[in-house]
């Protein structure tokens, strides 16, 4: 389930694409940083960019899971990517890299890319599947043509220690004054999410900046989600999404 938080509420839309303001962009370039949950993002993106066209190019500048799937490819080529996304609206590239994941192509080979004409999407960074990350000194790796920044919190991460539950939880108590074995407050969502050495870090002056809340799967959270939303807006944060992609066998 895919929610815009507007008008302090969240407002159920059927397309991640128009929540995330990418419905009227040709060829966009969107980076998803943050929390785990950012092949699953991109990964919903893909399917709608195939299924309306023109289709998408899904890559990474760090490293991203490999599946065996076929619209996946494994070395850098213009003719393969043209292949599959004629077959399959979809094009997912990277070098292999230990513990069968693919890492960045090389940074010549991104021109290549961006001349297809199609939107791309970019995971920028790694969080180890953990519901909250703080980045690092070269962290994320967010390319300057990028258009749209995509920042991803996992709502689960709330009421948990930081020190179980982030990645880089030193940084994280120390930009929100906590220790690391307190629990991460809703608001804490909030406060990394709206901060330069945090969610925006990296982020370009001309690009999008969208915040993520991942794991809106009871009403509890979805309220949670809601109130951190009215929490950014007035930090001037003002396009918000929140998700569930919990099947619905797994919510019973």
């Amino acid at each position: 389930m895919i929610y815009i938080y507007r008008d302090h509420k969240l407002c159920e839309t059927d397309s991640l694409l128009s929540a995330a303001g990418l419905a009227g962009w040709k060829h966009p370039v969107v980076s998803a940083a943050g929390a785990g949950g950012k092949t699953t993002l991109l990964l919903h993106l893909a399917r709608e960019y195939a299924d309306r066209g023109p289709g998408a190019v899904v890559t990474t500048t760090t490293h991203i899971l490999k599946e065996d799937l076929p619209w996946f490819l494994t070395e850098p080529s213009e003719d393969g990517l043209k292949e599959r996304l004629q077959q399959w609206g979809q094009a997912w590239i990277g070098i292999p890299a230990a513990g069968g994941r693919l890492g960045s192509v090389p940074e010549s080979f991104f021109s290549k890319i961006y001349s297809l004409g199609v939107p791309v999407l970019i995971e920028a960074d790694g969080a180890r599947m953990l519901p909250l990350k703080c980045p690092g000194d070269k962290e994320p790796v967010i390319p300057a043509e990028t258009t749209h920044v995509l920042s991803v919190y996992g709502l689960d991460a709330v009421g948990r220690p930081i020190g179980e539950i982030c990645f880089r939880p030193e940084r994280a108590a120390q930009l929100l004054n906590k220790e690391i074995t307190e629990p991460v407050a809703a608001e804490d969502i909030g406060r990394l999410a709206a901060s330069a050495e945090a969610g925006r870090k990296g982020c370009p002056a001309h690009a999008v900046y969208t915040v993520v809340l991942n794991k809106a799967d009871d009403p509890q959270r979805k309220e949670m989600a809601a109130c951190i939303g009215a929490f950014l807006e007035q930090r001037g944060v003002t396009r918000i999404i929140v998700t569930s992609f919990r099947r619905p066998e797994e919510t019973t």
